[in-house]
């Protein structure tokens, strides 16, 4: 990992599970490299999730964070999930350009496209700004093409 020349955009899409497991490896090996890692969860409500836990006591180079209002899809919740989805994107570009880590996971970071709480516009212009040497990992469900065809892996 250390030795890339550029940043990377890795994509876990698709139905079924491991798409966060496999995002959290490379937080796993990032650390194992002496990287500071950033983790955003942008659906999951409970700061206590096993995740967030297991970070806690992993290392001090990640830093945890669980941003979303949980899985409201409701009509009368849509835009309460909306406004905290556009607070968790502010924050994740605030980390992302922070230039305080190597890694910032978005973990199901899709739903936000998916269901409109973001344009691709603002995220293809954060991706393209970001520091050079801030790897993106991204997660959740989604055949959005625009995602996939920017995505480097």
């Amino acid at each position: 990992m250390t030795n890339q020349k550029k940043s990377l955009i890795l994509l876990y899409t698709g139905d079924g599970k491991g798409k966060s497991t496999a995002a959290f490896g490379q937080a796993v090996r990032a650390v194992g490299h002496g990287w500071q890692v950033c983790i955003i969860q942008f659906i999951k409500a409970n700061g206590e999730t096993g995740e967030a836990r297991s970070f806690a006591g992993l290392s001090d180079n990640v830093e945890f964070h669980v941003k979303g209002t949980g899985f409201l899809f409701k009509k009368e919740k849509r835009e309460e999930a909306k406004d905290s989805a556009r607070q968790a994107f502010a924050f994740a570009r605030e980390k992302i350009m922070s230039g305080n880590f190597q890694m910032v996971i978005l973990d199901e970071f899709t739903y936000l496209l998916n269901y409109g709480m973001v344009e691709w516009s603002e995220v293809k212009s954060l991706f393209e700004q970001r520091p050079a040497n801030v790897h993106l990992v991204i997660t959740g469900r989604s055949d959005n093409q625009q995602l996939i065809e920017t995505a480097d892996l």
